[in-house]
């Protein structure tokens, strides 16, 4: 085996048409390198807002988490708590709401929102107006 020496393994100068590919191909690492950090720190910076923002909208403050289903073996008995003296004109039905609308005993128009599944009322509205 034959014994080469490191003195002698000094690395020759690129002739100028390879300098000036090796040149090249160094600034596009640099390019790609910068472009490649700039989008991580986008990332990032976006994963940091979704995590710390506050939402926009309101939240329900009461949901159900199953879909609201009654027993056949046995009906549903609640009790909505209307104001004293309030006259019901009209109500209606939507999914486990019932809308009830009608006047207080000084005349006033309401409408309250009851909720089956919840068993309470979620929502008193006062309709002003001619």
């Amino acid at each position: 085996m034959a014994h080469i020496d490191d003195e002698n393994q000094e690395e020759k100068p690129l002739d100028p048409a390879m300098e000036s590919v090796r040149r090249k191909m160094v600034k596009l690492q640099l390019i790609s390198g910068g472009i490649m950090a700039t989008l991580f720190l986008a990332v990032l910076v976006s994963i940091f807002y979704k995590l710390t923002r506050e939402e926009g909208g309101a939240q329900p403050v009461a949901t159900t988490s199953q879909p609201f289903a009654v027993p056949s073996d046995q009906p549903l008995s609640v009790t909505a708590n209307l104001p004293a003296g309030f006259r019901v004109v009209q109500t209606s039905l939507s999914g486990s709401q019932i809308l009830i609308y009608g006047e207080t005993a000084a005349g006033e128009r309401k409408a309250f929102v009851f909720d089956l599944a919840l068993g309470r009322i979620i929502a008193d509205v006062t309709l002003a107006g001619g």
